[in-house]
Formats: C-alpha cells, structure tokens, sequence
C-alpha cells in the first residue's frame, strides 16, 4: 500500500509533508503535489502533518483515479525536499469541492 495527494491539495499545495518524509517521494507541480507510489515506504507520516487532509492511503481511493494521477505526475514533475513557497490563497482554496476540473491531466 502507498499514500496518495488527492483532490484537497489542489490549489493548497501546503508542503507541511515534505519536511516530515523520509524518502523524499514528493514531487510538486501546478496545481499540486503527489507522492510517487513506486517510492512511498508506506509509513504515513505525512498524514498528519497535511493541513488539508488530502492525503490517503491507497485503500481509501476507491476507483484507483489518485493513484494514476499520482504515478502520472510523479514521473514528469521535479522531485522536491524541502518545502517550497505555498500559494498566497491556499487557505481560501482549502476544503473548497470539485477542484479536479483545475487538475490538467493531459500533463
């Protein structure tokens, strides 16, 4: 089993879970981050340490949509480790519905 970032990150981008991850799995881009699945040791550290409660494990994404989002973007986006500057609105963004259509999946 794996964590996946899922749609609440989305436009929040907080980055509380990078600092905490010992494996640096995280990779950032816009409007998100997402872990690498192939990565993730599964010690769910990260869970907590997210303001926005986006990230799950892998059983909790029922129809596997997070997961392919996530090895998708993984393999194109740079890898970060360390926290980086968090967009000015993301506390207006958090907890906000139907964020997915800001989520380009065409990469």
């Amino acid at each position: 089993m794996t964590y996946l970032v899922t749609e609440n990150c989305i436009r929040c981008k907080y980055q509380d879970c990078v600092s905490v991850c010992p494996v640096d799995c995280f990779y950032a881009g816009d409007p998100m981050l997402v872990i690498n699945p192939d990565e993730c040791i599964d010690c769910g550290v990260c869970v907590p340490e997210c303001p926005a409660d986006a990230i799950v494990a892998e059983d909790e994404d029922e129809d596997g949509y997070w997961l392919e989002i996530n090895t998708q973007f993984a393999k194109v986006w740079p890898n970060i480790i360390t926290p980086g500057e968090v967009p000015a609105d993301a506390d207006a963004w958090n907890g906000k519905a139907d964020k997915r259509e800001a989520l380009n999946t065409n990469g």
